[in-house]
């Protein structure tokens, strides 16, 4: 199955934490109190980008959209994502500014000790179902297991609410955003009066909407594990480059694939930009919050071979430099962020649009040589009866079938051959566990051991197709590029160490709110994004 421990810092920012440029500029452009020069915020997450991809483009393409942006931007090269470095803790991050603690995503996919499981199975994903409120305790299925068709690029109109949890008191299904603990950026901005779009890759992703289910105004989420389907609005789209019908499989099988399906989450942010919604079906004014994701980067860095061009995936040294099909993604997305930026200036709105570029997640191992598969059913096979359902990647999150089971499953995990066996880097479990995250005899959806895995072990058995993973802990997985770019920025690189749970507050901030509005912003004390704005104290001067 495909599923933070990060610091970042809260003081002053000291001079050997910035570049060169920085302490030249330290007293330059930021932006102003008020909303008074932001009246858009475009959020961007390129899924896979890590900090050192972005280094490297820049530099090697002094002409990019990436480099015209980062010359008038802030680029945090010490950013970190969520741990777990999964999509759905990711851009929860971003979006809430909660960690798992507060958010209480943990994965797409995950176990719940308080829930019932869901009404019916579904064949396509190969879930089951079960009885309530007779059994508590289930799976929490999230990703595209829960459309009503996986195969429709629409997921057949949505949620299918038979595939969902259930709250045992009444047996309701539980919708995405139901599940969410914290408020999100875009409930905070319709409650003042802006409007708010989000794109991404599965129906499930409506959990944007925040748990008052009315955050995003316009949102569009194509299923991106549906059967590829000739798009001929794009060119090189009709037919589909690779035709692959084996259900769950979806557009992530080829370089060029990929590229169509993310062409839909471009269309819909130019759509926006000028005014309509992403279907382009009506206008309603260009949102003052909006953004998508693009799975290109993480599909070139995830696949090793092309089925059709034969091009490879993935990086071809320890530094960090692209394979060609890696290569080839990360060309598409700098054009499709041309794009954007083209009609943002056709549109006049440029000079007053913030532009974060982040990241949900790495990828690891960037060092190929590192990579080692894990079948057999790992870690369940080694774990055995005591085990009730773990996610696993190149990570493991294990929920047991009593919490009270951890002490035993801990010293067998702990043996020699065992840790050989699943590639143990770190064992995460009691006090080490709680130190970090939430009790999980006191949260039910807090995972009782987490294994942290050496870099370049990936769950996914012995077959060679894929190359890398995500939703571990390691350097490649959380280490995620952040670019904020504005006209009114002077170009800057900040060293210290910085998390994605900073954007939402830095997103609400820039639009004239108050970053407290966000309730994991409150919980947990997060701070907006250093040198941003003109109230930063801190002056090299």
């Amino acid at each position: 199955m495909i599923r933070q421990f990060g610091a970042f810092a809260l003081g002053a920012v000291t001079l050997g934490a910035m570049s060169a440029v920085s302490i030249g500029t330290a007293s330059a452009e930021k932006l102003g109190e008020g909303g008074a020069d932001v009246k858009h915020v475009l959020l961007v997450s390129v899924d896979g980008l890590h900090a050192l991809d972005l280094t490297n483009y820049v530099a090697s393409h002094p002409g990019s959209t990436l480099a015209e942006l980062s010359r008038h931007g802030v680029t945090y090269t010490n950013a970190s994502t969520s741990t777990p470095s999964d999509s759905f803790p990711g851009l929860s991050a971003l979006v809430t500014g909660g960690s798992p603690i507060t958010a209480g995503f943990w994965y797409d996919v995950t176990w719940n000790r308080a829930v019932a499981p869901q009404a019916a199975g579904n064949t396509d994903i190969g879930s089951t179902g079960g009885s309530c409120p007779g059994t508590i305790g289930a799976v929490v299925e999230y990703d595209e297991g829960i459309d009503i068709d996986l195969t429709a690029l629409d997921g057949g109109g949505g949620i299918n609410p038979a595939y969902l949890p259930r709250n045992p008191d009444g047996c309701v299904p539980i919708y995405p955003h139901q599940y969410l603990r914290v408020n999100t950026i875009f409930e905070v901005i319709r409650s003042h009066g802006g409007r708010t779009a989000w794109t991404d890759k599965h129906p499930s992703y409506e959990w944007t909407n925040g748990p008052s289910g009315t955050g995003v105004q316009d949102f569009y989420g194509p299923e991106i594990n549906s059967d590829p389907v000739a798009l001929p609005q794009f060119p090189g789209c009709s037919p589909v480059p690779y035709a692959d019908n084996t259900p769950d499989d979806g557009w992530t099988n080829s370089f060029d694939d990929i590229k169509c399906y993310d062409s839909l989450h471009v269309q819909a942010v130019l759509n926006q930009i000028d005014g309509y919604t992403h279907d382009r079906a009506k206008w309603v004014g260009v949102p003052a919050l909006f953004g998508t994701n693009f799975q290109a980067v993480s599909v070139g860095e995830k696949l090793k071979v092309d089925p059709v061009t034969g091009a490879s995936g993935g990086y071809v040294d320890v530094l960090g430099h692209p394979a060609p099909g890696l290569a080839g993604e990360l060309d598409f997305v700098d054009a499709s962020l041309a794009r954007m930026v083209s009609e943002m200036k056709a549109q006049g709105i440029y000079d007053h649009t913030l532009i974060i570029i982040a990241a949900k997640h790495g990828q690891s191992p960037i060092d190929l040589s590192k990579r080692r598969g894990i079948g057999n059913g790992e870690p369940a096979t080694t774990i055995g009866a005591a085990e009730a359902f773990d996610i696993s990647d190149d990570g493991s999150l294990i929920w047991l079938k009593s919490p009270s089971l951890t002490d035993g499953v801990v010293a067998s995990l702990s043996l020699p051959k065992n840790q050989q066996t699943l590639g143990i880097q770190e064992i995460f479990a009691g006090p080490s566990l709680r130190d970090k995250f939430n009790d999980p005899t006191r949260d039910p959806r807090t995972p009782d051991i987490i294994l942290k895995v050496n870099t370049g072990v990936i769950f996914t058995g012995n077959t060679n197709t894929k190359i890398a993973e995500h939703g571990g802990f390691n350097e490649d997985d959380v280490h995620t590029a952040l670019l904020v770019s504005h006209g009114g920025l002077a170009v800057r690189t900040v060293k210290s160490a910085v998390s994605n749970q900073q954007v939402a507050a830095t997103i609400v901030k820039a639009l004239g709110h108050d970053p407290e509005e966000l309730q994991a912003v409150r919980a947990e004390q997060i701070h907006v994004l250093p040198f941003l704005f003109r109230d930063d104290s801190f002056r090299a001067d």
